[in-house]
């Protein structure tokens, strides 16, 4: 519990996330900045809801001796479609042994073999070898666990849930020289009160944005605030067309959001037509170890070419010991909704499901504005490309984690700057009685982004979107100078900035490449260039 009668608050690093990789990062400054340090951990809803606890799958690394960093190299390469930035596909894919043995140092409880004597590795589409460890099909909340009660341990380290950042405070802001993060105002949801964070090292660590789209595999907190907050402090965004559709989130009224794991493909899943009969093969030669975006194409085609609501993804010829021993929460939830999914085939369809483009960083985390860096999904890191590979996405959070921690140390001595900053000024808004404006508003935000700017676009669609991008964001502004803010409308003011920005970049890309498919340019251009947009302001 924070008590300041000024509600103004001083840490040395203040991390605004709880996923894998805030908590990682906390750790590793936690563990070599001492015992005076003052680290903060913010989560804008309870510390658990973020993605990483909804990861089903595991994180990929090299941990065998059939493997090697080569080859996992190359295949992420090839699932970015020629866009992903050798040298950082590299950096991460090298420090990924050494990244899993830290969260083995850490306790987090892998699957094993039968012998116990090794961890289990699967594989999923797009990887020529097993090298996905993993806890069962949880191993996003074995993770999170493991390191939020690591994190409980080190008294250093301040966790607070229900703070919502509004937005970073920076010097050109303030109307000063120069552009260095300062800190953040930050909305106390409890109190609906609102609070000055400030730090010499502001980490976003916010996760993605595919609650852009009106069906996605992600929670409700997947709202791009980093990456909107990034934006208009004066970050470069790069590559933010390439949003990538989950293949296989599970069609049924009752559930929702829930995923399928690519796990289930990588141990001999199939994906099927209603009528049983086998698809994959007319699309790609791998089949249903194909990289997701041609998976989720290929089932988006199916289904508007049969008039059909979903396909389906049978794994019952396998054993159901196997089934139920490898995933074992998919098993129970589709249980729970009257599927045995050792006797029945699993209805799925294509769902939003991360946000492959973010905020320019460089090895270190380090964006473009001083003092302020981005890990995780809301960072371009150059890994992903055009596609992300499967379970590459952990391991991101976790390289890049402890590599913006070695940087964040280097800056510790650094005094911060003697600086006025104003309390945040609520003197002159009032109550909305609109709150249907908010959810209106956020409704036919998913809406028109699933329609216009989903699986397959067009220039004609892209350009309806804008329109209406634009007219909302207008309404937002108006309602963001006049009334009283509330959480959902600081996250709708977010998700319709990334919204913005993931049009902007669609439109810039005439061709069609990895999860960028357009059928006005279905070609793919002879050089691969990154989409960048730099704020004008």
């Amino acid at each position: 519990m924070l008590h300041n009668t000024y509600k103004n608050f001083y840490f040395d690093a203040l991390i605004l996330g709880s996923g894998a990789a805030g908590l990682t990062l906390a750790l590793h400054l936690a563990e070599k900045m001492g015992a005076d340090a003052r680290i903060a951990v913010l989560s804008k809803r309870q510390l658990q809801s973020g993605s990483t606890w909804r990861a089903q799958g595991g994180v990929a690394a090299v941990l065998t001796e059939q493997d090697s960093i080569d080859q996992h190299i190359n295949d992420t390469l090839t699932a970015g479609g020629g866009l992903c930035q050798e040298p950082a596909v590299r950096f991460t894919v090298e420090n990924g042994p050494s990244a899993i043995q830290w969260l083995i140092d850490q306790q987090v409880p892998f699957t094993r073999d039968t012998d116990d004597q090794h961890f289990h590795l699967t594989r999923e589409g797009g990887h020529s070898q097993r090298r996905i460890i993993h806890a069962a099909d949880t191993t996003g909340r074995a993770i999170g666990d493991t390191l939020l009660e690591q994190a409980k341990q080190h008294k250093n380290i301040t966790l607070l849930d229900n703070y919502l950042a509004i937005d970073l405070i920076t010097t050109a802001k303030l109307g000063l020289p120069g552009n260095r993060c300062l800190g953040a105002y930050v909305l106390d949801i409890d109190r609906n009160d609102t609070v000055l964070f400030r730090s010499n090292s502001v980490i976003l660590a916010t996760g993605g944005a595919s609650k852009a789209y009106l069906y996605t595999s992600n929670g409700d907190g997947a709202s791009g605030d980093g990456i909107a907050m990034g934006w208009r402090a004066g970050c470069r965004v790069a590559n933010m067309e390439f949003n990538q559709f989950h293949p296989t989130c599970l069609y049924h009224p009752d559930a929702r959001s829930f995923l399928i794991s690519e796990a289930v493909r990588g141990e001999g899943g199939l994906l099927r037509l209603p009528d049983g009969s086998r698809f994959m093969h007319r699309f790609d030669e791998r089949g249903e170890l194909a990289p997701r975006d041609i998976v989720a194409r290929a089932i988006d085609h199916e289904m508007k070419r049969l008039g059909v609501d979903c396909v389906y993804l049978d794994i019952s010829h396998k054993p159901a010991a196997f089934i139920q021993e490898h995933f074992p929460a998919i098993y129970k939830r589709c249980k729970e909704l009257g599927i045995d999914i050792t006797k029945d085939p699993i209805p799925v369809v294509p769902a939003a499901h991360y946000t492959c483009g973010g905020l320019l960083v460089n090895h270190e985390g380090r964006t473009d504005v001083e003092g302020l860096y981005a890990i995780g999904e809301c960072s371009h890191t150059g890994l992903h490309g055009a596609n992300r590979l499967a379970s590459n996405s952990l391991l991101e959070c976790l390289v890049y984690a402890r590599s913006a921690a070695e940087h964040i140390l280097t800056r510790r001595q650094e005094p911060y700057p003697d600086i006025q900053i104003p309390c945040w000024d609520a003197s002159q808004v009032t109550d909305s009685d609109e709150d249907v404006v908010i959810s209106h508003n956020w409704d036919e935000l998913r809406r028109f982004m699933w329609d216009y700017v989903g699986i397959v676009r067009t220039t004609k669609r892209l350009l309806r979107a804008k329109h209406r991008i634009s007219l909302l964001l207008s309404e937002i502004d108006e309602f963001y100078s006049n009334h009283q803010i509330s959480s959902d409308f600081i996250e709708l003011r977010n998700l319709a900035q990334v919204a913005e920005l993931i049009i902007e970049s669609a439109l810039s890309r005439r061709e069609s490449r990895g999860l960028h498919f357009t059928r006005d340019f279905p070609g793919t251009l002879p050089t691969a260039r990154d989409t960048v947009l730099t704020p004008r302001h």
